[in-house]
Formats: C-alpha cells, sequence, structure tokens
C-alpha cells in the first residue's frame, strides 16, 4: 500500500511552465506505475501521463504529449510532471495515482492508490 501527495499547483500565468511533484509514502513505492490524471468540475478524470516503476516506459495522451513530460526518482520516491508552455485550459485539479502493474495503463478504474490532488489555476 502507498500514499500519494501531490504538490506544486497554483496560480500560474499562461505560457509560463508548471512542475507539480507526487510524493510516495509506504512499502515499496518504486514498486508501482504511476500516472498523473486532472479533473475540471462536473467532468471525468481525463489521464495524462504515466511511467513505468523503473521509469523505463512513458506514455501520453495525444492531447498533452510533447507539452507534458513525466519523470520519476526512486532514490526519493517522488514522480513529477512538467508542463511547458501552461494554457488556460490546463486548469483543472490534478492528481498521482499508482497501481502495482504493468503495460500501458491510461484509465482510471486500472489505478489503485490516489492522492487528493492540487489544484492549477492558468490565468491569461
Amino acid at each position: 500500500q502507498v500514499q500519494l501527495a501531490e504538490s506544486g499547483g497554483g496560480t500560474v500565468q499562461a505560457g509560463a511552465p508548471l512542475r507539480l511533484s507526487c510524493a510516495a509514502f509506504g512499502r515499496s513505492p518504486s514498486s508501482y506505475a504511476m500516472a498523473w490524471f486532472r479533473q475540471e468540475p462536473g467532468k471525468a478524470r481525463e489521464f495524462l501521463a504515466g511511467i513505468s516503476y523503473n521509469g523505463a516506459n512513458t506514455w501520453y495522451a495525444d492531447s498533452v504529449r510533447g507539452r507534458f513530460t513525466i519523470s520519476r526518482d526512486n532514490a526519493k520516491n517522488t514522480v513529477s510532471l512538467q508542463i511547458d508552455n501552461v494554457e488556460p485550459q490546463d486548469t483543472a485539479t490534478y492528481y498521482c495515482a499508482a497501481v502495482l502493474g504493468v503495460g500501458i495503463l491510461d484509465k482510471d478504474y486500472e489505478y489503485e492508490y490516489w492522492g487528493q490532488g492540487t489544484q492549477v489555476t492558468v490565468s491569461s
């Protein structure tokens, strides 16, 4: 079991970069595949990016590929999401998620553990 805690959200100017972090606590966090999702009020949770337990494989939603980068540091038990050139439509609550699994996992129901989320608001 792992616990997840996101940080790095806030209000940011459109066009600026933003880096979100997720700290993982518990038993062997480095064994888990991790992902980032986001959710706007009244909408379904949207997959953004995933990374395998060892960082060797990453996968992205087509809508963010090239602008978002997921990475992890297993020595520090953290996973990050770098967003280049934030846009107003990036405004949402961002969540990290974890699961003991392999493969391209891009559905929210595939993930077992979730953080509380961090709010990102992009001003234009």
